[in-house]
């Protein structure tokens, strides 16, 4: 990760959220609108397979209505299914339907819990990348380079208590000898590297690998993409997959594998390889394993000051002019928004620990979420086009905070002039949350954090074995 913010910081002047941005102000603030009201089409949601396999006899809480209001919790500070149970009986769902906050009577939210079970998660799923591909297609020039959508590629982990079954389906990464209380829900997600938005996810637990949940994404994707990855995928399983799925790659090595790679002294240039897979490696099933050709870029960073990085990039695209070394190199610098990315889902979304209490409502509320982030790209992106610049310079927090203003307000109107005058007027807003330019580097800080000194002692094993410690004290005293 060291040499990769190393990278970033030496091509961060020539990478493309600071050159003129290619976004061109020629989108008005109605068609912007549309745009961001179409993000989760009705028709074509309901004509999505995973519904087309289950039946949905009439309920107050349709799957639409249910989809929104899993967003909804996402958006909302307040993440309680009473708090949308509240927006629902105050009429924030009028666009979906008319009569829920009449009928809507009880207190109660089991109706709205039910609702979220009935739910598959294969159709947040499928909501999801039919939300991804109407992004892109909004600005289709500028998503895209060269005809590839760059698309950035990475994993993370999602913290979950063992309610149920969650501790079997979801384990924690213990041993023999301990036995962790955390569950661990494994994740690998694509973004578009040019707005930020998430295109596709795959969820697994710990006994699979990043690299097979990431071989899942690519063999799905339907966008002609450059699949861009750290050294953690820079694996021959994933090259074989993208060739299989009809993909591009750039991905990072580690020294010893690219010296094994191109069999000779590592020496800085752009080297023709043929990577042959070895008895260690491990392959896609259902993929061919011949080898596959390639190219393996060797870079040397030189900085004032510190020690010289080398990196070490191996890519599918064809040596000639329009895919040359400095070029490949700049978009390789544009992997660390994945860390930017990820790091916003968990602290801004609130996506590091779910409170899920079984397998399938885990995957339906980090898919919610990843619906919820969408909307917020989206957002920075209309924002961006109006104003002609990248919508990576823009603050992501701060576009939040007013876009939770204006769904405020565009539920209080039902007026179509009314609300195009406030959703420009909000566009102007977000359009000023650019993000500071620092002159000096900031200072690397350590990875730790200062515990408070709570009166408490830490807690070993499950609760309910502290219950019955704690119940068998009580009764002797």
């Amino acid at each position: 990760m060291h040499i990769l913010v190393y990278a970033y910081y030496i091509l961060q002047k020539n990478a493309f959220n600071s050159k003129p941005s290619p976004l061109a102000p020629a989108f008005t603030p109605a068609k912007l609108l549309l745009f961001f009201v179409r993000l989760l089409p009705h028709r074509a949601l309901l004509q999505l397979p995973a519904l087309q396999t289950k039946d949905f006899y009439h309920r107050l809480f349709t799957p639409l209505v249910t989809l929104w209001y899993l967003i909804f919790q996402r958006l909302n500070p307040d993440h309680t299914l009473d708090a949308a149970l509240s927006d629902a009986r105050a009429g924030g769902a009028k666009h979906l339907s008319q009569k829920l906050s009449r009928q809507l009577r009880s207190d109660s939210t089991a109706s709205y819990s039910d609702a979220r079970q009935r739910l598959p998660w294969q159709f947040l799923a499928q909501a999801l990348s039919l939300q991804a591909r109407q992004i892109i297609q909004l600005s289709p020039t500028a998503a895209r380079w060269h005809g590839l959508v760059l698309t950035l590629l990475d994993g993370s982990t999602v913290r979950l208590r063992p309610h149920g079954t969650l501790a079997k389906d979801f384990p924690g990464n213990g041993n023999q000898h301990r036995r962790p209380y955390w569950c661990l829900m494994r994740v690998v997600a694509c973004f578009c590297a040019r707005s930020g938005a998430a295109i596709d996810c795959a969820i697994g637990s710990l006994h699979q690998s990043e690299q097979a949940l990431a071989c899942q994404l690519i063999r799905a994707c339907s966008l002609q993409s450059l699949l861009i990855g750290d050294r953690n995928f820079g694996v021959f399983r994933l090259a074989q997959a993208a060739r299989h799925a009809g993909q591009k790659v750039l991905l990072r090595m580690t020294k010893v594998r690219a010296r094994k790679l191109l069999g000779r002294p590592l020496l800085a240039g752009d080297h023709a390889v043929c990577w042959q897979p070895t008895r260690h490696d491990q392959l896609e099933p259902g993929c061919s394993p011949q080898p596959q050709e390639g190219r393996l870029i060797v870079v040397k960073f030189q900085r004032k000051g510190f020690r010289s990085q080398w990196l070490y990039l191996f890519t599918t695209l064809p040596n000639t002019a329009d895919f040359s070394l400095p070029e490949l190199v700049q978009l390789y610098g544009l992997r660390w928004h994945i860390e930017l990315n990820l790091r916003y889902l968990k602290a801004q979304m609130d996506l590091v620990q779910l409170e899920a209490k079984s397998a399938e409502m885990a995957r339906k509320e980090w898919l919610a979420g990843l619906l919820a982030y969408n909307l917020i790209r989206a957002a920075q992106l209309c924002a961006a086009l109006q104003k002609g610049v990248s919508p990576l310079t823009l603050s992501f927090s701060s576009v939040r905070r007013r876009l939770e203003h204006w769904f405020q307000l565009y539920a209080s109107t039902t007026q179509h002039q009314p609300r195009l005058k406030q959703w420009a007027r909000i566009l102007q807003q977000m359009a000023q949350c650019t993000l500071p330019h620092r002159r000096k580097p900031r200072p690397n800080e350590p990875r730790a954090q200062r515990h408070l000194r709570l009166p408490y002692l830490p807690l070993y094993g499950s609760r309910a074995t502290a219950r019955r410690h704690l119940k068998k004290y009580v009764s002797k005293s």
